[in-house]
């Protein structure tokens, strides 16, 4: 990805054009130091954490020779609570997909008294141990950021 500043204003290409300002195709063939000649700059996106983080204004490095982005928080717009109560619905909504692959054997027990595997039991009860532990961590997270970057995965 290249960009060029213009006017004061930073345009992005995804793609170089196959034309530019007297070279007529075959712009993008061009060798580094010559698309630099004619003003366009990789652009590099830092790091940043897509849960939590956005990038934001697109700026000029001139120490680097770059064009890069500012990174900035997400604002959300649910109270902590609200965003705590989502968050524990996906760590049971994970649950209830792990759990639904043993669900047959809770029927079967259910249906024909045949007894569950010591194993599926541990399983299970491993699986509702682990939502109580990350219900217990997202109730004590206290910044909508930090919910924001909690894996609700099992």
């Amino acid at each position: 990805m290249k960009a060029i500043e213009i006017n004061g204003t930073i345009k992005v290409y995804s793609k170089l054009p196959n034309s530019w300002k007297g070279v007529m195709g075959n712009f993008s063939k061009l060798s580094d130091e010559e698309i630099k000649a004619y003003g366009f700059y990789d652009v590099v996106i830092p790091e940043y954490n897509i849960r939590s983080e956005k990038l934001s204004d697109i700026f000029w490095n001139e120490n680097n020779k770059i064009f890069t982005y500012t990174v900035s928080d997400i604002e959300y717009n649910e109270t902590i609570e609200k965003f705590k109560q989502a968050k524990i619905e996906n760590i049971k909504i994970n649950a209830l997909g792990k759990l639904s692959k043993t669900d047959w054997y809770i029927t079967r027990k259910a249906e024909k008294n045949i007894d569950i595997p010591e194993a599926i039991t541990a399983e299970r009860d491993a699986i509702r141990a682990q939502v109580n532990t990350k219900e217990t961590e997202v109730n004590n997270l206290t910044t909508k950021k930090a919910l924001a970057e909690y894996d609700t995965l099992i």
